[in-house]
């Protein structure tokens, strides 16, 4: 006990860059995966805080406005995610190679990168805010209470893609803790300010985006200035804030299929919401119920998945090809056997999950079916998840960028509304179309990094 406590406190205090080729794998792993948990949980927490002052304070007017401006929103995220898989891949790939300058160049330019696209999306979103909102399908009401809310969002395009892509650069490094801590500071922000403008001063929806906006500055202002004044192995140097094109293209490059990925899932939970909806409000309600709590017990996995795509770079730097993917598979299976305890939970608890988001029967047992058949794709999920993001980590996002368009537009989609609508398998044929397509995914995935061809990947 004594042992886990203080690997705990390591993890969670260390602001030291850590070179992971060389210590224990289950160790690294451990080290890596509880502040990328903890990081990923305050991360979702920013959505929570805003829905909840805007639901107390503000009214229907201005949850309305928070969930379709989110939507649009998701383009920056999918942007920010992609740059940010991009910065995990080559960050860990140079300190692996114990070549720091690089990593420093390679971190310049992401940072370049992240500012240039933030300032082009804040210019279109600005000036283009009431037509995006109408484009959705906003009532004149909500456009004119909500205008402001979608406009400050636009704005702070460039800070939300740096936070995502100075932490990707950061867990990289093997600094998961400083992108933690940059997450933790930015949501108390947030939470404070949120506070203090909505009930307080009365301020609209506008307070929730003022708010975001000034705690993600916040986190970012500290994450720029532990690079800066740290005393880490990663450093950010004035004098490699300058263009190098060769390199930005490879940025590009990788980050385009890290982008690609999230658009293909974001849009396949879309395209399935529309086909759920054929069944009524009560049906895409405990969906929706669900999809919340499946998002929220699969934290750790993420955070074991992104502490193996450090790994896998790093050791692929270091020329240890074999760690690199016993790395991988040694998550994959830590990773197996949480999701299906989670699975085991869901089977027995869900009701009661479901019970705490509403007293509505429908709803209640649309969610608790959908928990109940999800779990039974939860082995192949554990795998394939970390497999996906390992490659990942290798620098090769075009794989699973194709393994997603397959699994997900081609499979995914036709076959629930096919198992929906014409072997009328109702809403739970939409359920098991997804345990399909995933568990296919993770086949796939294992497959595919069985060849070692991601090992040859030159970033």
């Amino acid at each position: 006990m004594k042992n886990i406590l203080d690997l705990l406190k390591e993890s969670l205090n260390s602001e030291e860059s850590k070179d992971f080729t060389s210590v224990s794998i289950n160790k690294a792993i451990f080290l890596l995966s509880i502040p990328m948990i903890i990081e990923m949980i305050f991360e979702s927490f920013f959505a929570l805080a805003d829905a909840f002052f805007v639901a107390k304070f503000v009214g229907i007017e201005g949850i309305a406005t928070v969930g379709l401006t989110e939507s649009v929103l998701t383009l920056i995220y999918s942007l920010a995610w992609g740059f940010s898989t991009a910065a995990t891949a080559l960050i860990s790939r140079r300190i692996g190679e114990k070549n720091p300058i690089a990593a420093g160049n390679a971190l310049a330019q992401v940072i370049l990168i992240s500012i240039v696209l933030g300032i082009i999306i804040s210019f279109f979103g600005y000036f283009y805010s009431e037509s995006i909102l109408q484009l959705m399908g906003a009532e004149k009401s909500v456009i004119e209470n909500g205008i402001w809310y979608t406009k400050i969002q636009f704005l702070s395009a460039p800070i939300i893609i740096l936070l995502f892509t100075l932490g990707g650069a950061l867990r990289g490094a093997g600094n998961a803790a400083v992108a933690m801590k940059a997450m933790i500071i930015a949501n108390i922000i947030n939470i404070i300010i949120d506070f203090i403008l909505i009930p307080v001063l009365g301020f609209g929806v506008e307070g929730a985006a003022i708010a975001t906006l000034i705690g993600r500055s916040i986190g970012v202002i500290f994450q720029l200035y532990m690079l800066l004044n740290g005393g880490m192995e990663l450093k950010l140097t004035r004098k490699a804030l300058v263009p190098d094109f060769a390199l930005i293209k490879t940025i590009v490059s990788v980050a385009s299929g890290g982008a690609g990925q999230f658009l293909i899932q974001s849009a396949s939970w879309v395209f399935l919401t529309r086909i759920l909806s054929q069944f009524g409000s009560e049906v895409v309600a405990g969906y929706t119920i669900a999809i919340r709590i499946i998002v929220f017990t699969i934290l750790p996995s993420w955070g074991m998945a992104n502490a193996s795509a450090t790994l896998v770079g790093q050791n692929l730097g270091a020329n240890k090809p074999d760690r690199a993917e016993t790395s991988a598979w040694r998550a994959s299976f830590l990773n197996m056997i949480f999701l299906s305890l989670i699975a085991i939970l869901f089977f027995v608890f869900s009701k009661d999950m479901a019970m705490i988001f509403t007293d509505s029967q429908k709803v209640i047992d649309t969610a608790s079916g959908c928990l109940k058949i999800l779990s039974l794709g939860y082995v192949f999920f554990g795998f394939g998840m970390v497999m996906a993001q390992s490659i990942n980590g290798a620098g090769d996002t075009v794989t699973p960028t194709i393994l997603n368009l397959i699994c997900f537009w081609a499979i995914e989609i036709p076959l629930a509304y096919y198992l929906a609508n014409y072997l009328n398998m109702g809403y739970d044929g939409v359920f098991y179309s997804i345990i399909i397509s995933e568990s296919l995914l993770a086949v796939l995935a294992v497959i595919y990094f069985k060849t070692g061809r991601w090992k040859k990947t030159v970033i």
